[in-house]
């Protein structure tokens, strides 16, 4: 396994005390990238999460390894937030990461997303009508800004599939959690995994696992073609209509996206952009957007209006 990040900088991996943290763990360490701060977050949404922390405290003891652990209580962020308890968790694993990441003047995180995950990724999102950036899954290596902090994130493990991780587990010896809510199947990633993919594979008659990442790959590379186009830097506080419809429509379609996103827009959408684009050559001047905010054409311009929208910074005179 590449280190990614060169063998001697110092480094954060998240472990959960589970197969898939504790191989990578053990992968890392083989190759050579001896400073890793292991973080753990207590969930709280089990009885024995305690214990899970427990272990892996242990665990990096044992290995000579720093170890950074904290608790929050994820349900309870949940309900206050009003999202779902697997929503609420990933979003508290990253403020967590980001405030060790802060305090160990460290910004390179290595976690343990595996080939399963990237099919189970592009599933869930195809299912959710996300747009090509969502069914690229997970990529190897990329940035978060999480509380002000920029996560550098390594996933070394994408390409390897979850009956390699059991076999590199079986092979080592290696001793880890089981988590008994992987298999609950309350959670939707669960039921994509247990029931929705079974259930293709058999309809099919054929694994369809392999077909799905190889998907992902190449739909990585589309977007990030995509996302690389001149229309789509240094977007106006106004849209120019000729501008925009001189564009192909997957283009007009990112460029709406991120300009929305750029004027404060929340919950951008297909519905969204659709109804933008729908000012271009359309009768309506004004559609309604998210927030109580509006788009609205007029002298063949589109912009956005409302009490919060957010205008651009002015340029110092230095720039």
């Amino acid at each position: 396994m590449d280190c990614v990040f060169p063998p001697d900088a110092r480094c954060l991996i998240g472990v959960s005390g589970g197969r898939d943290s504790v191989a990578l763990l053990h992968l890392l360490l083989g190759a050579g990238c001896g400073k890793l701060v292991v973080c753990h977050l207590d969930h709280a949404l089990r009885a024995e999460s305690a214990e899970d922390a427990r272990f892996v405290a242990q665990l990096a003891k044992q290995l000579g390894l720093k170890a950074v652990s904290a608790r929050e209580n994820v349900a309870a962020r949940a309900k206050r937030k009003r999202q779902s308890l697997e929503t609420a968790a990933r979003e508290a694993r990253y403020a967590f990461f980001a405030r060790v990441a802060r305090a160990e003047k460290c910004p390179r995180l290595f976690l343990a997303h595996h080939a399963d995950d990237q099919v189970e990724t592009l599933l869930f999102n195809l299912f959710r009508g996300s747009a090509a950036a969502g069914l690229a899954g997970m990529r190897a290596l990329t940035e978060r800004t999480v509380g002000g902090v920029t996560l550098q994130i390594a996933r070394p493990l994408l390409g390897m599939w979850r009956e390699e991780i059991d076999a590199h587990i079986s092979q080592h010896q290696l001793a880890f959690r089981e988590d008994a809510s992987n298999a609950d199947p309350r959670h939707t990633r669960n039921r994509l995994r247990h029931e929705i993919i079974p259930a293709i594979e058999q309809a099919f008659g054929r694994e369809i696992r392999r077909s799905v990442w190889r998907a992902a790959e190449i739909l990585r590379d589309e977007d990030d073609f995509l996302a690389s186009q001149p229309a789509l830097r240094d977007l106006p506080e106004r849209l120019h209509t000729a501008a925009l419809l001189g564009l192909a429509v997957a283009l007009q379609r990112r460029v709406i996206h991120a300009w929305l996103r750029a004027r404060g827009v929340n919950g951008v959408g297909f519905d969204e952009v659709e109804s933008v684009r729908g000012l271009l050559t359309g009768r309506r001047a004004k559609v309604n957007l998210p927030g109580g905010l509006h788009a609205r054409r007029r002298a063949r311009h589109i912009f956005v209006e409302g009490p919060l929208v957010r205008q651009r910074e002015p340029k110092s005179p230095s720039s």
